[in-house]
């Protein structure tokens, strides 16, 4: 039997954020207020965006992983404005979890060597950063200890997670990656 490779791709890319949703729901530390550091739930993404030939798709899969995110983690902002509910869901769950597809040529740009894996990995792990650190100080800051600058509390609260899970990321996408060259020789 035959399987062409939109069915191959398509099948590769629903295995990769079914994995990707199961570590995300291991965590091994839970912030508060959202924010879990996790056993490498990025991991399977960064894969399959760096292993597909197409970037399209792994656009299309981290879009996917990012609204399974959002059903899965989402907690109400505290906001009264539609507009800062929409920035909510943009940048804490679209498009924090959709960067992750820019791996692809990121990793291309450097060589798609493990260090090329590596620097892109931790690239899009720091805009996943950026997206949750903004949104701290927009909205979350609420809960920012009195006296204390909103941009520090959410630069402490989204660093608190965000460092280790950006850590095990890079290091098993890069462990991944080697092995994964290793083979193709």
């Amino acid at each position: 039997m035959h399987i062409n490779n939109k069915t191959k791709t398509l099948t590769e890319c629903a295995v990769m954020v079914a994995l990707a949703t199961v570590l995300s729901l291991i965590p091994i530390y839970q912030a508060p207020y959202g924010g879990t550091v996790t056993l490498g739930s990025m991991v399977p993404m960064v894969v399959l965006c760096i292993h597909i030939k197409d970037f399209r798709w792994g656009l299309l899969a981290c879009f996917a992983y990012s609204l399974i995110q959002m059903m899965f983690g989402f907690t109400a902002p505290p906001t009264a404005t539609l507009g800062y509910f929409i920035a909510v869901v943009m940048l804490d769950y679209i498009v924090a979890f959709t960067v992750i597809c820019l791996v692809n040529p990121l990793s291309k740009l450097l060589g798609n060597s493990v260090f090329g894996v590596s620097v892109a990995t931790a690239f899009v792990v720091l805009i996943r950063f950026m997206c949750h650190f903004t949104t701290g100080i927009l909205i979350w800051g609420v809960y920012a200890p009195e006296g204390q600058p909103v941009w520090l509390y959410s630069l402490l609260y989204n660093g608190g997670y965000m460092l280790p899970e950006l850590v095990i990321t890079v290091v098993l996408a890069a462990a991944i990656y080697a092995v994964m060259s290793k083979r193709k020789r």
